[in-house]
């Protein structure tokens, strides 16, 4: 296996600042809970993503988590984020943006490439989700990937989502 990545916690001021834009609370607790993704086992993809905080969500109910996590990794690879498979097996748990494509230049945004994840339960079956702080909710894969052969592109990320066609 090639090790094409490493994983960081953002600063505690980035993270306080995101986490009471989030909830409009003091996050100091969560901060220092935060967990560096992790494989389960040798044979694992995905590195597990821990709740922060505890999550309850009834059926229909959703939740922007700021995961305190940043992801440095070599160019030419991305992260791509779900919801861990048990999840959305058993409480349709799914991501609002179905997959999160972390690119590696995110690492350098002004938001010191904060990753959020954000769940919905969907639930069809009236099934309430209840997490505790701690527990993987995520799982993110480090792919390579390839680009074609006139591409042409210069442009610099400052941000998250849609940051890279925004015409400022």
């Amino acid at each position: 296996m090639r090790q094409i990545a490493k994983f960081h916690k953002v600063s505690r001021e980035r993270f306080l600042a995101d986490w009471t834009d989030t909830f409009g609370e003091d996050g100091a607790a969560a901060y220092d809970g935060i967990r560096l993704p992790a494989r389960a086992t040798k044979g694992s993809a995905g590195y597990d993503f821990y709740t922060p905080c505890p999550v309850h969500l009834a059926p229909g109910e959703t939740m922007k988590i700021p995961t305190g996590i940043r992801a440095e990794m070599e160019e030419g690879w991305v992260l791509l984020i779900y919801p861990r498979s048990g999840l959305g097996f058993k409480y349709r748990l799914q991501m609002d943006n179905t997959v999160g494509v972390i690119d590696s230049d995110y690492f350098y945004s002004d938001n010191e490439g904060h990753i959020f994840v954000k769940v919905t339960n969907d639930s069809r079956s009236g099934k309430e989700i209840d997490l505790p702080a701690g527990v993987g909710f995520a799982q993110g894969i480090f792919m390579e990937y390839g680009i074609t052969v006139d591409d042409a592109a210069e442009g610099i990320r400052n941000g998250g989502l849609g940051s890279t066609t925004r015409n400022d």
